[in-house]
């Protein structure tokens, strides 16, 4: 049994990172999973200053019970502040999951970061997601701005299905743990507020996940999968979780002020439970 945490989207809010810190304080969790769109927008040193320095005083404060801490970004997050993530990884503080593959206990954690194409303007964590359609009103990859410089031939090849491949391989993930950003598609975990809208009079599909994603747990059948980015989609769909087959998605984005914090146990997924604080 583990008893774990799970959040998304704080977007730099240090009200709500202020609560996460207390209830690892008070909870004592065996790990902390964070789902991206960690950070502020504007300039650096948010890593160093917010971040690195909680999760510092956390390990201060609680020693041997200090817990597991899993970390993707998202597509808010600049991919230039990923040198603080991985020099948080080398002292100590969690563990940088994106693309990688870890593990809780004897379950296999697995990271990835990326979205479909969007319609905002940054680009660093956003890939093709099953082929290289664009939904109406989106930026394609290769159009949009970048933090840091990735070859344009990349830009136009990657997708998020042979990136999800590449991350599972060969591996049995039926009693694994994923850590995405993207939610996968037409599930309550994907639904936006895009009602009645068009795009030079096409209409925008509401839901705005990753097919790649769907599909892959489809396939695969990990146990436990975890989702943020959609901030509006509990609120509009009345749920912040939903199933594929077996596994069970769990989703902490909220567009509300408060922090959602997701509780759950990778043994009883079926009992999470989610907070507004």
């Amino acid at each position: 049994m583990a008893r774990c945490l799970f959040a998304s989207d704080l977007h730099g809010r240090r009200d709500r990172w202020t609560k996460l810190f207390e209830a690892v304080v008070d909870e004592r969790p065996d790990a902390v999973f964070l789902g991206g769109d960690l950070l502020p927008s504007g300039p650096g040193g948010f890593v160093r200053e917010a971040l690195a320095a909680g999760f510092e005083r956390l390990r201060e404060r609680l020693a041997e019970a200090v817990p597991r801490v899993f970390v993707v970004l998202g597509n808010d997050d600049p991919r230039a502040e990923e040198p603080g993530f991985l020099d948080g990884e080398a002292r100590g503080l969690w563990t940088y999951l994106h693309g990688r593959r870890d593990a809780l206990g004897d379950r296999a954690v697995y990271g990835y970061a990326c979205t479909p194409p969007s319609p905002f303007a940054l680009k660093d964590w956003e890939r093709y997601d099953v082929s290289r359609f664009v939904d109406p009103g989106c930026v394609a990859p290769e159009d949009g701005r970048l933090s840091v410089p990735v070859p344009r031939s990349e830009l136009e090849s990657a997708t998020i299905r042979a990136d999800l491949d590449r991350l599972a391989g060969g591996d049995d993930v039926t009693r694994a743990v994923f850590l995405f950003h993207a939610p996968p598609y037409g599930t309550a975990l994907d639904r936006a507020a895009l009602d009645r809208k068009s795009v030079d009079h096409a209409p925008l599909d509401v839901h705005v996940g990753s097919i790649a994603i769907r599909r892959f747990i489809e396939r695969r059948r990990p146990a436990v999968t975890l989702h943020g980015h959609v901030h509006e989609s509990a609120r509009l769909t009345g749920s912040w979780r939903d199933r594929i087959g077996p596994t069970h998605c769990l989703g902490a984005a909220h567009d509300g002020p408060e922090l959602a914090l997701v509780r759950f146990d990778p043994d009883r997924p079926a009992e999470a439970t989610r907070e507004l604080v």
